[in-house]
């Protein structure tokens, strides 16, 4: 029988906006015997984040992006018959278990965050699908803060870059990377990464849920790592660049002309 010291040494929190893939995580930890703990934060609103890019690219780019992250929900029926495929081929099932406590907050960023990862007391903290961490909320964190990032670093940081790999010829490396965050977007050190190989029904709503899944296991080896102070990062080696969602014309041109949707 675990007793409550063994059980703090084993704690881990998860900061999640939500969402199927964070689920997937969290029941892979618990099944590994983790005392896991979910920071539920609110999610950005499409208009928060599109002018945000639109700061940082320009408003013709981030309206494009905008228009590819609609059409993808409008896909949603076609993702939901490929997503049920991969979670019955994977013995995987889309609920949180019980025994995992929820805590809501703001965001990973507020004040309540920190003094809640205060009370916890967890040995690692893990990002899946958060806002960016900011660097005066990563120096408040007491323990390693480990992302899942879906995609390969350097070359793949940022968002999409199962897809991006495969538009850029680079289809060996579709996979996924656990790293340390710091104060860049996916430029900490390299902890562990996966690589798998998309089906011709999975396109850019099913990728990141593919990477998620190829994922569990080294989710899991880097956290206990962290939990028993032995994480080894590596500096990522290549060039590297920020990406972003396609804008919705790119997309489409890709997806007719390379059947790479």
């Amino acid at each position: 029988m675990i007793n409550a010291t063994e059980q703090l040494d084993r704690r881990v929190v998860v900061m999640t906006a939500g969402g199927l893939n964070p689920t997937l995580v969290v029941q892979h930890l618990a099944k590994a015997g983790m005392d896991v703990h979910l920071l539920l934060e609110n999610p950005e609103g499409k208009g928060e984040i599109t002018r945000r890019r639109a700061r940082k690219l320009g408003w013709i780019p981030a309206l494009g992006q905008l228009g590819t992250m609609i059409a993808a929900r409008l896909l949603r029926r076609l993702a939901d018959r490929r997503i049920a495929e991969l979670l019955a081929e994977h013995g995987l099932d889309r609920t949180l278990p019980e025994t995992v406590p929820i805590h809501p907050v703001t965001s990973i960023n507020a004040a309540e965050t920190a003094a809640l990862v205060k009370q916890l007391k967890p040995g690692a903290i893990l990002l899946v699908s958060t806002r960016l961490m900011s660097a005066r909320q990563l120096a408040a964190m007491p323990c390693p803060v480990i992302n899942l990032h879906a995609g390969i670093n350097p070359n793949y940081r940022g968002q999409m870059g199962g897809y991006w790999s495969l538009r850029e010829n680079d289809g060996q490396n579709f996979g996924a990377t656990l790293h340390l965050v710091d104060a860049g977007t996916d430029t900490g050190g390299t902890l562990y990464e996966v690589r798998t190989k998309p089906a011709p029904s999975d396109f850019i709503s099913t990728y990141p849920l593919l990477l998620t899944i190829a994922s569990l296991e080294i989710v899991t080896r880097s956290l206990n790592d962290a939990l028993e102070g032995r994480l080894a990062p590596i500096e990522p080696q290549g060039p590297s660049v920020l990406r972003f969602p396609p804008t919705f014309w790119s997309w489409i041109w890709c997806g007719v002309t390379r059947r790479i949707w």
